[in-house]
């Protein structure tokens, strides 16, 4: 039997009607509130022409009105579509005239733009999510949701389109992720198997609901009836209160946030008793700095994840046994984990054919959870799946035991001379020396080599750090043609994503222009 992923909802609230649903500052949500609210938005929905299959744009902070957008738009029959709040207007208007919303429920921050998407034929309904239009041309929220009476859910599952993400675009024009009801129950299934389904589970939300990882992470954590806790964005100061004020148990941080979290002097003196699990991913994370926070968070388990938007997004995991003293003899903690419990890994070569243990080459994935394909590209679906896997665009390779070790991004790769360079792991070496704090490593043209190793480095607030101390610190770990060959010492943070990826392509771009100049 197929459930769609309004089932969990409705189990939630059938097994803990009176538990704590929701926590969103101070208003909290039982899963009998949280359950009719959802079930009163998607009759305000409907009323307002969504129909099945209809996309149901949402651009917004993290808050409880998010989650109820998120479960209402498929209690409708629609499809939940995020739009990054962080990118420029026109990068938003583009997202929101591809996908063609019948409805988009926004934040006031952001009515300018909403508004625009309607003048321009994008989409004939506008909501305001969090309090009364400014302007009064966006419909109230709350007054719709008072003023609607629930409707039955319409239990769309298997394949049936449930979610519409748009790739961050860090390597190219963003593409609209096709996501079924059937790909994320399998993310879940993938997730609740390391995780479990403790109904006293108490996760926090502070990654952005526009990002796979944290959009699906809602479904799982309720398949799981647990309680929702949601930060408006990531403040590492208000990410440690909240953990403490709400004793939050488990938590997933990107590794900027990580550092963030590190850097602050309360994070040793609060403890976090409550927390017991941090999963991490969605970009390469330091070995130093993973060390750095088992050592000084002794008592919380460890858990990476690894995948992309068009796998759910997981792919693999490393668990929290893995992470232990007694295993970091085997490198370890430099591997991405195991295939996730539906999904099946292989390493293909540039003609396609897979290659044994050990060798390198392009990471595919296999499983129920890869996507349906690219809204409205059936020529980039076609070129990312082939023969049932996913080409993920990634560098690795297979140990003897199953584990995955992610080399590098191909289009990161740098050829340097001939030879091969993965920038992910001249990274790990820059980032252990102890003066270091951001770094990122690409390649720059050169007419000898090719491409020359570049790297950037931010130092520590208070240390001080050298071009010459960065190379002399890489030629003692890796072989020299590795090594930077230039480096730039900045004060300034590395430019990030919306979900805090380092934007390389940026950082390339700056050094061009400042070269050409």
């Amino acid at each position: 039997m197929e459930l769609g992923l309004t089932y969990g909802l409705r189990r939630a609230a059938r097994l803990r009607p009176y538990s704590p649903a929701v926590i969103d500052g101070a208003l909290t949500l039982t899963w009998a509130e949280f359950a009719s609210r959802v079930a009163r938005l998607a009759g305000a929905f409907c009323a307002l022409g969504v129909r099945k299959g209809d996309r149901v744009a949402l651009l917004a902070m993290n808050s409880h009105r998010s989650l109820e957008c998120y479960f209402a738009a498929l209690h409708a029959g629609g499809v939940i579509t995020p739009i990054n709040h962080r990118l420029s207007a026109g990068e938003i208007l583009a997202q929101i005239e591809d996908a063609e919303p019948a409805i988009l429920v926004a934040d006031r921050a952001f009515e300018t733009v909403a508004i625009a998407a309607q003048a321009g034929g994008s989409t004939p309904a506008l909501i305001c999510c969090d309090g009364p239009s400014p302007s009064g041309f966006l419909l109230d929220y709350e007054g719709i949701i008072a003023d609607s009476a629930p409707i039955e859910d319409s239990e769309r599952r298997g394949d049936d389109l449930a979610c519409l993400f748009y790739t961050g675009g860090t390597t190219g024009a963003p593409k609209g992720v096709m996501l079924s009801h059937a790909n994320i129950m399998a993310n879940t299934v993938n997730f609740l198997s390391h995780i479990g389904t403790d109904e006293d589970l108490v996760h926090l939300h502070c990654g952005p609901l526009f990002h796979v990882a944290a959009g699906v992470r809602l479904f799982s954590v309720t398949q799981a009836a647990g309680l929702h806790v949601v930060l408006p964005r990531f403040s590492a100061a208000e990410a440690i209160a909240t953990i403490e004020r709400n004793s939050v148990t488990i938590a997933t941080f990107v590794p900027t946030m990580l550092r963030a979290l590190l850097d602050l002097p309360d994070i040793g003196a609060a403890g976090l008793p409550s927390l017991r699990i941090i999963t991490y991913g969605a970009a390469p994370m330091p070995e130093a700095l993973l060390r750095e926070a088992m050592r000084r968070l002794p008592h919380v388990r460890f858990i990476q994840s690894y995948g992309m938007t068009e796998t759910s997004p997981i792919a693999t995991m490393l668990g929290w046994r893995d992470h232990l003293a007694d295993d970091q003899r085997n490198n370890r903690l430099r591997s991405a984990g195991k295939p996730a419990l539906l999904a099946e890994i292989a390493i293909a070569d540039q003609t396609g054919m897979h290659l044994p243990t050990g060798g390198t080459g392009e990471i595919l994935v296999r499983g129920p959870m890869v996507m349906l394909g690219y809204w409205r590209k059936p020529e980039a679906t076609q070129e990312a799946l082939r023969d049932g896997w996913m080409r993920t665009g990634d560098v690795g390779y297979l140990d003897a035991e199953g584990y995955l070790y992610v080399v590098d991004r191909l289009k990161d790769v740098i050829i340097s001379g001939g030879e091969n360079v993965h920038s992910q792991e001249v990274e790990n070496v820059i980032a252990s020396h102890p003066a270091v704090h951001q770094c990122a490593v690409f390649g720059r043209p050169d007419p000898r080599w090719g491409e020359a190793v570049h790297a950037v480095v931010v130092p520590r607030p208070g240390a001080c750090v050298s071009a010459a101390d960065i190379v002399a610190h890489c030629k003692a770990s890796i072989a020299g043609f590795k090594c930077p060959r230039s480096v730039e010492i900045r004060a300034e943070p590395l430019p990030v994503s919306g979900t805090n990826k380092v934007l390389k392509a940026k950082l390339r771009e700056a050094l061009l222009q400042a070269e050409t100049a």
